[in-house]
């Protein structure tokens, strides 16, 4: 499947647009408009870069907290760093409990800031634009369907017309 989405300005032109793909003979349950009163990025599907923020870190924390556990406990055990007048044991798990917060802390910046920047693709500045008050068409079909909606699009102006293929 081959997607292409133009990005327009305003919504005038995003439905002159939609007309000409429509007065060309091309299927309109393959065009798309996304923007104020019609679909929502949600809506069509775009991936949201906090979802995607949130699987990074709890990936990455389900072993970097346990992995920290162990890695401040025995670093406690081989320095004999006395934090609080407790005893060994007790420094050794405090130890512990500073690794796994520093492992928890890693996870939260890397995964999370990794996943908001590459987890999302495209979608984010999709969604910056959308949140700007711009309209995309968006037309999904044969690679021959979208050569043919680029040709028409390309009248319009758009800010900017990407096309992608989806691998299978």
């Amino acid at each position: 499947m081959n997607y292409l989405v133009a990005v327009l300005p305003d919504r005038l032109k995003a439905e002159e647009a939609y007309t000409a793909l429509e007065k060309e003979g091309l299927p309109t349950q393959q065009i798309d408009i996304l923007g104020t009163g019609y679909k929502s990025a949600d809506e069509f599907g775009l991936i949201d870069p906090n979802q995607q923020a949130k699987k990074g870190m709890t990936r990455l924390s389900s072993w970097l907290i346990p992995f920290g556990f162990v890695a401040g406990y025995a670093f406690n055990v081989l320095t004999g760093i006395e934090i609080f007048p407790i005893g060994n044991l007790g420094n050794h798990l405090i130890g512990g409990l500073l690794g796994a917060a520093s492992g928890a802390l890693g996870a939260y910046f890397v995964g999370g800031g990794v996943g908001l920047s590459v987890g999302s693709g495209d979608a984010l500045p999709y969604r910056n634009r959308l949140n700007a008050g711009k309209y995309l068409i968006v037309i999904k079909g044969t690679e021959e369907l979208t050569r043919q909606a680029t040709r028409i699009l390309r009248q319009f102006e758009p800010e900017n017309l990407q096309g992608y293929a989806e691998q299978t």
